[in-house]
């Protein structure tokens, strides 16, 4: 198998193929923004390959030099439980190395799923990840947040790139409607809102 960098006309087909039934609304980005930040150099859409077959992706956002947010894992629903996440994962450490990637996932206890949401959680953390000292909120959804770095790195300057990113695709009021970068339960519970909003 082997990893790639996905066209634009593939991005369009795995999205309507692989990453809209995955996703809820809340947590996908729409695709004209991935789209624009492709254009921009600034988007990497991975896929793996089996032959000449897409089955599986990892979308990193790199939001400033060095540091990547690692937006999304999707396999193929034809060949899920195959290992191919771990597969992912491993093959995007290597086509992204030198990075930090960081990237969301859902907190379990505030989860539509929260079984599922703790096996996704434990399913990172075997391939890798570490948690951050502090949780974020995107468009209403609370997240932890998780890192993979070869060296240390502080939740400080991983909370100044995560907030880099988002404040580089939003308007400032945007930006405090929408992003809680930390976020914390004392904070409230934000409304769920979908990114096309």
């Amino acid at each position: 198998m082997k990893m790639r960098l996905l066209t634009d006309r593939e991005v369009q087909e795995v999205y309507a193929k692989h990453l809209k039934p995955s996703f809820p609304a809340a947590e996908l980005r729409p695709l004209h923004a991935i789209r624009a930040l492709m254009r921009e150099g600034a988007y990497h859409p991975w896929c793996l390959l089996d032959g000449e077959e897409i089955v599986g992706e990892a979308f990193v956002w790199e939001a400033s030099p060095g540091w990547g947010l690692f937006d999304y894992l999707c396999v193929a629903p034809q060949r899920r439980n195959d290992g191919l996440g771990a597969m992912l994962i491993a093959k995007l450490l290597e086509a992204e190395c030198g990075k930090v990637l960081f990237g969301e996932s859902e907190v379990p206890q505030y989860a539509p799923d929260p079984a599922m949401a703790r096996r996704r959680l434990a399913f990172y953390r075997r391939n890798g990840a570490q948690q951050a000292g502090y949780d974020a909120a995107v468009f209403g959804v609370p997240y932890h947040t998780l890192f993979w770095a070869e060296g240390p790195v502080t939740d400080e300057a991983l909370m100044c790139a995560h907030r880099a990113a988002y404040r580089s695709r939003f308007s400032e009021k945007a930006y405090e409607r929408f992003i809680r970068i930390p976020w914390d339960i004392s904070m409230g519970m934000p409304e769920k809102i979908p990114w096309e909003e």
